[in-house]
């Protein structure tokens, strides 16, 4: 490895599996101290154990995270100033997709969708950027979808706040930038990538149908890998990417161009 983000402190949520573990990995690997978040503590412990056990000790930590929470999000980034030394990497990750119609859901999974998936975003951040401040150059990369870019007819929810992910990030970039931040928000947009949320899609249908059923909307002919997506958040984690803000990076095998 290169050492792309040596140096760097960053806080993943949804840590504990798939696309934030896979994300966690590749910044230790490259270099950056990361703190891995969920709400499943246990989780993210072990995946940060098998960080340090790869990497070494200080490589990774771990801590319980409701991101709906405010207190929650207070108390892990006290953490990260605690186990190292500040935050330079605001990782965004953790969601849910909710499927369903506009007339399939209640008042109460609606506003979940809403809690999980963009209050997350606006608690992470308001109380992340006075910290990314403080070591500049600092980016945000938050988890949004291709489903927050076009839109099915099952998924109102998931599109509704998987849009509105994609807004916030830019209106966050832009903030920063208007204040002379050296901070960047850019938001990360995959399709369907084989992790939990599209086991739970699969449901109890035979799953060796509905992936080849959704293969056949991809022009590259493939789902994605989690590690495909972390490959992004490295590089808008990186100072390679320090003139990218505002910006929406695509891992979608093409499917957003038909």
């Amino acid at each position: 490895m290169s050492g792309r983000v040596k140096g760097k402190k960053a806080l993943v949520t949804g840590a504990g599996q798939g696309i934030g573990a896979a994300a966690a990995r590749l910044l230790a690997a490259e270099g950056a101290q990361v703190l891995l978040t969920d709400k499943n503590a246990e989780a993210a412990k072990a995946c940060a154990e098998q960080i340090i056990a790869e990497f070494g000790e200080g490589a990774a930590f771990a801590t319980g995270l409701d991101v709906t929470c405010e207190q929650d999000w207070i108390t892990a980034l006290r953490f990260a100033q605690d186990a190292m030394g500040g935050l330079s990497v605001l990782v965004n990750n953790a969601g849910i997709a909710l499927t369903g119609s506009v007339e399939d859901f209640d008042l109460d999974e609606w506003r979940l969708g809403f809690s999980v998936n963009v209050d997350s975003v606006f608690l992470g951040c308001k109380h992340a950027i006075p910290m990314l401040r403080e070591r500049q150059p600092a980016s945000i990369v938050n988890l949004s979808s291709i489903a927050g870019l076009i839109a099915s007819p099952t998924f109102a929810n998931y599109n509704a706040t998987k849009a509105a992910v994609w807004l916030l990030s830019k209106s966050i970039a832009l903030h920063c930038a208007r204040r002379g931040w050296d901070v960047r928000c850019n938001s990360v947009h995959p399709t369907f990538i084989k992790t939990s949320i599209l086991q739970e899609l699969v449901g109890e249908k035979d799953e060796a149908t509905v992936f080849a059923k959704l293969e056949k909307q991809v022009p590259v002919g493939r789902l994605g890998e989690a590690e495909e997506v972390a490959q992004a958040v490295l590089y808008l984690a990186s100072d390679e990417s320090r003139f990218v803000t505002a910006s929406e990076l695509k891992i979608d095998g093409g499917i957003s161009a038909m």
